[in-house]
């Protein structure tokens, strides 16, 4: 498997579902994963990435900015308030607006630098208590605050729980998007983004099928 497995299989789900080609953003997932690997799919022309952590991505891609240039990096994994002002000026989207004092803080940062990157409100559909995430029977009051902060929160997104049928994961965050008139929706993984696609993913967040096995040693 590898990057032009992927976008073969992510064509094939575009064309399965009777949707434009090119219509979903595939995210590679590079968090805690070797700098060879990443220049590798660097090399090949994807530009779209995904880190987990603010600290890891300040580290890893700074330098490859300036050697590549015209990358887009999307912060996936749970933001810190006390790191919101780094990630809004690493990051050019954010998945993980998932709780009021984050909301706060991102519309206090964005009135004092006069920018904040494309949010996505992740929703926890699975109503897992380990997991973050706003319930999706709060999700429109929260949608509604998002935007009277001026917040730019342009989709919703989900993980949903291992052991259930995903696709029940995803059909619901795209009703709530849909009823709230958000397009974008930030769902689906290497095991189950044909489904996401299926569903209307906007943008699929792919890491060990392009990369190979993470090696957290």
């Amino acid at each position: 498997m590898g990057l032009d497995d992927i976008r073969g299989r992510i064509a094939k789900a575009e064309a399965d579902a009777g949707r434009a080609t090119g219509s979903t953003t595939l995210i590679a997932v590079s968090k805690v994963q070797p700098l060879e690997r990443v220049e590798a799919v660097l090399d090949a022309g994807h530009r779209v990435f995904g880190e987990n952590r603010v600290q890891e991505a300040q580290g890893k891609w700074p330098a490859f900015r300036e050697r590549f240039g015209g990358l887009e990096l999307h912060l996936i994994g749970p933001l810190q308030t006390n790191k919101a002002r780094v990630a809004i000026d690493l990051f050019d989207v954010i998945h993980t607006l998932d709780r009021p004092k984050l909301a706060n803080t991102l519309a206090r940062l964005a009135q004092e630098t006069g920018h904040c990157p494309p949010l996505f409100i992740q929703v926890n559909t699975g109503e897992e208590p380990q997991k973050a995430g706003i319930l999706p029977r709060d999700a429109d009051a929260f949608i509604a605050e998002a935007r009277a902060l001026d917040l730019p929160v342009e989709g919703l997104m989900c993980i949903p729980p291992v052991e259930e049928e995903p696709s029940l994961h995803f059909a619901l965050l795209a009703k709530i998007a849909e009823r709230n008139g958000l397009d974008g929706l930030s769902m689906g993984m290497s095991s189950d983004f044909e489904r996401a696609i299926a569903q209307g993913a906007t943008h699929i967040r792919v890491g060990s099928a392009i990369f190979g096995p993470r090696d957290y040693g």
